[in-house]
């Protein structure tokens, strides 16, 4: 048995904070598999809040979200995850929200994530975040841009105060190419 990935961790991360009736953020939807899978976690009765700055990315999981059956709880659009807080009520629960940072795989390598929006999302989210709630951030670096936002996310979150908030880091560090890894930032 091999030791899970970033991505494969943040959805075990997620399944034990995310439940039936919960609402949830999937802050970059790409090509919709957090989507899908923070669906069928949340329920008939819970919400999934996306977002994506590329509409093919949406299209590309709209399609899917109608060939599962779980479109009815999702809400997918079209802006950056910055503007998470025009989405929700001001009292309202997030039981988690997951980021993957970086670009779009097989996507255009020039839209890519930048330090101010996941910054800007994360700080909108975090009141909203009940006891063990989680924002989870999965970090890719190996791009034009990547290690400024990648040191821009770290030093954030390295200054959250530890009496609201833990949070963890887990990745490979002895894997070439820049391999992703994952920030957890859990409510207290």
């Amino acid at each position: 048995m091999n030791l899970p990935n970033a991505l494969t961790y943040s959805h075990t991360l997620l399944s034990e904070c995310v439940g039936p009736g919960d609402t949830v953020v999937d802050a970059t939807v790409g090509q919709g598999h957090d989507t899908i899978f923070l669906a069928n976690l949340v329920g008939k009765t819970g919400h999934v809040i996306g977002f994506d700055i590329q509409q093919a990315a949406l299209d590309e999981t709209q399609q899917q979200l109608v060939l599962t059956g779980l479109g009815a709880q999702v809400d997918l659009h079209a802006t950056g995850h910055e503007n998470v807080g025009d989405f929700l009520a001001p009292d309202e629960r997030v039981a988690a929200a997951v980021f993957n940072l970086g670009y779009l795989p097989g996507g255009d390598k020039s839209v890519i994530t930048r330090p101010t929006t996941p910054l800007t999302a994360v700080k909108t989210l975090l009141p909203h975040l009940p006891r063990g709630g989680r924002i989870i951030l999965v970090v890719y670096a190996g791009h034009p841009g990547g290690p400024t936002e990648r040191d821009a996310v770290v030093d954030f979150c390295q200054a959250l105060p530890q009496k609201d908030y833990q949070v963890l880091r887990y990745g490979f560090i002895n894997q070439i190419h820049t391999p992703p890894f994952l920030l957890a930032i859990e409510r207290r």
